[in-house]
C-alpha cells in the first residue's frame, strides 16, 4: 500500500474530485509554456498519458484551441485501485494568436507526453531594411 503525507497535494486532489473530471462542455485546463525561439513562437502543453489520437488542434481566425482527452486505462476485473491521482477527462486551452503569426504553417509534434506547437512569424511582421533612393536633382515648376 502507498502512503503519502503532503497535505497540500491532498487538498488539490479533493478539490479535483469535487469539481469532477473535465467534460467536453466544461474541460479542465492544461499546463503550458510559451516562448519565442528565433523566428517562431513555441507553445508546449503537458499531456502525459494522452494518446496522440485523443488530441485535437484547431485554428479559427486567430484563436488556437487545443483539446485532449485522457481516458481510463483498461483494467481487468481483479484489479483493486489503491490510489488514483492522475486526472481523467477532457482538457482544453485556448490562445489568441497575434496577427503577426503565420497560422497556415503551424507544426505540431507530440513526444514523451508533451505537445509542442511551433508557430512561425509571418514574413510581413519580420524586420526589414528599407533603402533610400537618391534623386538626381531638384526640379522647379515655373508658372
Amino acid at each position: 500500500m502507498l502512503m503519502r503525507t503532503d497535505p497540500f497535494r491532498e487538498l488539490d486532489r479533493l478539490a479535483q474530485q469535487l469539481m469532477g473530471p473535465g467534460t467536453w462542455s466544461k474541460p479542465s485546463a492544461m499546463p503550458m509554456d510559451a516562448y519565442r525561439e528565433g523566428d517562431e513562437y513555441v507553445v508546449a502543453f503537458d499531456l502525459p498519458g494522452v494518446s496522440a489520437d485523443a488530441i485535437d488542434i484547431d485554428v479559427e481566425r486567430n484563436m488556437l484551441t487545443v483539446k485532449a482527452e485522457r481516458r481510463p486505462a483498461a483494467k481487468s476485473d481483479d484489479v483493486q485501485m489503491e490510489l488514483s491521482e492522475r486526472p481523467l477527462g477532457v482538457f482544453s486551452r485556448q490562445i489568441v494568436l497575434a496577427d503577426t503569426l503565420d497560422t497556415e504553417h503551424i507544426q505540431a509534434d507530440y513526444d514523451a507526453g508533451v505537445l509542442t506547437l511551433r508557430i512561425p512569424i509571418a514574413e510581413r511582421a519580420k524586420p526589414r531594411k528599407i533603402t533610400i533612393g537618391v534623386g538626381s536633382g531638384r526640379k522647379e515648376i515655373s508658372g
